[in-house]
């Protein structure tokens, strides 16, 4: 696959969750590209996408030659770098775009768009949802590394993942109640992790409702996070339904997903849950946890053989 693409850029405005996504499908491809995360001088901050006629000083950092073969993006402000580079190499380089870019998809070689995002057209994929670096590997790598954490936990084990207040949901002290009271019945063993936007009293009030609770492990905030090897040690996972990357990533792994309620929602993030319940990735926690089995997610495979696909039609035309 590398052969196919001896340079690789990955462009985006350095948001962890977007950059991820690029990650996931350059190594599905078995490349290791240069990350350049990039932000825009005015007019182009305020008017990107719509605005085009990109220039080089419209950019920081600095966008120069040696074009890449492969470029792989994703954000609002990546859309201008994209557009740019498509220009300046004279069409050479293939350019991915990660997200619906709210403009023609045909300003790029290929668009990919979660099923819940609205653009469609002939060099669109559609992936369930967000396209993510989880791989069988990954696990068995993140198995090893946090065996003094959780082997000794009893089974069943599960992985309580927790995001918070977003522009679709709220993290309440009533949801966060809730939740305590339905993991004091749970017969198993609880691993729990919190995301930088969990509300901190929210916190403390699950930390009481779990402080006399035996077999339960809450990551503390120090050191680094063993999110992965939570989903590694899982057999099931709980995902509090604000977070589209930390379902596509439960989803990824073929694992029972409940997802935990919390108030408000919006079309696009409602539109996914309602994918994914069609998929039978998820189903809404009511308290009661049983086995089932679905197809697992494999978005950044998906986008991956795109590429290559596309890629090598390309090179068969030229």
């Amino acid at each position: 696959m590398s052969e196919a693409f001896p340079s690789c850029w990955i462009i985006t405005e350095g948001m962890a969750g977007t950059e991820n996504q690029c990650l996931g499908v350059t190594e599905a491809l078995g490349l290791s590209p240069l990350v350049k995360r990039v932000s825009l001088h005015q007019p182009w901050k305020e008017f990107s996408p719509w605005l085009g006629f990109e220039q080089g000083w419209s950019f920081t950092e600095k966008l120069e030659a040696p074009w890449p073969d492969l470029l792989i993006a994703s954000g609002r402000k990546s859309i201008a770098a994209s557009r740019y580079i498509k220009k300046q190499s004279g069409g050479r380089t293939f350019t991915v775009q990660i997200q619906d870019p709210r403009i023609d998809p045909e300003y790029f070689d290929l668009v990919a768009v979660p099923h819940h995002d609205p653009t469609r057209g002939k060099n669109v994929i559609v992936t369930d949802a967000a396209p993510n670096r989880l791989t069988d590997q990954k696990l068995e790598e993140a198995r090893a590394q946090c065996a003094s954490l959780f082997e000794n936990l009893p089974s069943p084990r599960v992985a309580v993942l927790i995001g918070g207040t977003s522009k679709a949901h709220k993290m309440t002290p009533a949801v966060m109640r809730q939740l305590g009271e339905q993991l004091q019945n749970l017969d198993a063993g609880l691993m729990i992790t919190a995301s930088r936007r969990t509300d901190q009293t929210c916190m403390e009030i699950l930390k009481t409702a779990l402080e006399n609770r035996p077999h339960s492990y809450l990551w503390d905030g120090s050191g680094e996070n063993p999110y992965f090897g939570m989903l590694a040690w899982a057999d099931t996972l709980l995902v509090t339904e604000d977070s589209a990357s930390m379902l596509s990533e439960a989803g990824t792994t073929g694992k029972p997903v409940y997802m935990i309620k919390m108030e408000g929602g919006g079309k696009r993030i409602d539109n996914l849950h309602a994918h994914l319940r069609e998929r039978g990735v998820i189903r809404d926690f009511d308290g009661n946890l049983a086995p089932y089995t679905y197809e697992p997610l494999q978005d950044a495979l998906k986008v991956a053989e795109a590429i290559q696909s596309r890629m090598g039609q390309r090179q068969k035309e030229a």
